[in-house]
């Protein structure tokens, strides 16, 4: 039996080791295809004649979606697994960016990329692929675990921003989004890898409880309440700079390539951040660890805006940035499975992310709406330092001690 998976009686070596490889395949193209839908912002707008609001709001539109999705996608993984709804999600995604393509209104985008891209992600979303994992892995490995689940999506980040900015560049926007959403339905075949991932336990005895205690039980918890609150804050940063930081940077004057390097420096730093935080959660106090990360963020944002405006500076900028990008995952995560144990992490965990994205429907919609009324970012980077200084604050009260109830059960 694989060490990854010595508390599982259910799965061997094997087993396991396809699942965390496709799971992470299927983090890989899912998340790297949608971090790289920013580059179309400024080709797409002109092209049309959109206002960037226009294009902003579809994309906050398919983040709420995402969010709205998961626990519903979430609740139906801890029921049946994941095979279906992650397949399922992948025909939608890739419908969805398909209709990209081919809207002429702003309306169209906003039912295409951003009500039909939204669900397809929500259904292959990376925290229904990080549930999985956890599935499979036994509690002494899990936090390094998700931390390498989470790693391969920032490599899906590295490997389209650049493929997709060469796609458009060779063949225009209109056909790299034809040719994208084809990569897209690679996920079907990894997602049917993965079914015996909804029997698996890592090592965790059956628990009784049902969804709606579950539930009672979280939204009474003021360390999960608290949680999140704190993911919005990450949805407002990571999504905000995604969608607007490659319009930001040629609004500096710089070339187009410096946008998608720098995303893909992002993605690149944020495999060592991934697998940090993961390695340091083991080991170390999750939620203070959560506050050291949005204190980071804030203060790398300050020295963006202090600094000159070069190409150096973005680079060093994504750089940083990086490592304290998607390293809020596997803590979070690993805050709710110990506190609340495996049975429904894929719900909880969901209605934590939908915190996520209601802030990434905030920042990407606001960044658009403050950028048409004042010609400037400005004020949204000053937003998310705020927000990256009160959250950091706010982590500390999270009470992150695994439930008596957990105890009860393994004795």
């Amino acid at each position: 039996m694989s060490r990854v998976a010595t508390t599982d009686t259910h799965l061997g070596r094997g087993a396991v080791l396809a699942m965390i490889v496709a799971g992470c395949l299927i983090s890989l193209i899912g998340f790297g295809i949608r971090g790289s839908f920013g580059l179309y912002l400024e080709p797409m707008t002109v092209s049309n004649g959109w206002s960037r609001q226009t294009f902003a709001f579809a994309m906050a539109i398919q983040n709420l979606l995402w969010g709205v999705g998961v626990p519903v996608a979430g609740a139906i993984v801890d029921r049946y697994g994941p095979a279906l709804v992650l397949a399922s999600g992948a025909v939608a995604y890739a419908m969805g960016i398909a209709g990209m393509a081919a809207s002429e209104s702003g309306l169209a985008l906003h039912l295409s990329g951003g009500i039909l891209v939204g669900l397809g992600v929500a259904f292959t979303s990376f925290s229904l692929v990080l549930a999985a994992i956890a599935r499979v892995v036994g509690p002494e490995r899990r936090s390094l675990a998700l931390g390498f689940g989470t790693a391969a999506g920032s490599l899906g980040q590295v490997i389209f921003s650049p493929l997709t900015q060469a796609l458009i560049s060779s063949y225009g926007w209109y056909d790299s989004l034809l040719l994208i959403s084809l990569i897209t339905l690679v996920m079907i075949p990894l997602a049917f890898t993965l079914r015996g991932a909804g029997k698996a336990t890592g090592g965790e005895p059956e628990s009784g409880q049902t969804l709606r205690e579950a539930l009672d039980e979280a939204m009474s918890h003021r360390g999960y309440v608290l949680l999140t609150i704190g993911f919005f804050v990450c949805g407002f940063h990571v999504s905000f700079i995604v969608v607007h930081f490659p319009a930001y940077v040629t609004d500096l004057g710089l070339a187009p390539h410096v946008g998608a390097y720098s995303l893909s420096i992002v993605g690149l730093l944020n495999i060592f951040g991934a697998f940090m935080s993961g390695a340091v959660g083991q080991r170390f106090s999750k939620k203070r660890s959560l506050s050291v990360i949005y204190l980071g963020r804030a203060l790398v944002i300050v020295a963006l805006l202090m600094a000159p405006s070069s190409a150096l500076t973005i680079y060093l900028f994504a750089a940083a940035m990086g490592l304290l990008w998607l390293s809020t995952v596997p803590l979070t995560t690993g805050i709710v499975a110990q506190i609340f144990g495996l049975k429904y992490m894929a719900t909880l965990f969901g209605i934590v992310f939908l915190g996520h994205q209601i802030g990434s429907f905030v920042g990407i919609w606001m960044g658009g709406v403050l950028y048409d009324r004042t010609g400037s970012y400005d004020l949204m980077w000053w937003a998310a330092v705020f927000l990256g200084v009160s959250t950091a604050i706010l982590h500390l009260a999270i009470d992150e001690k695994p439930l008596p109830r957990l105890a009860l059960e393994e004795s």
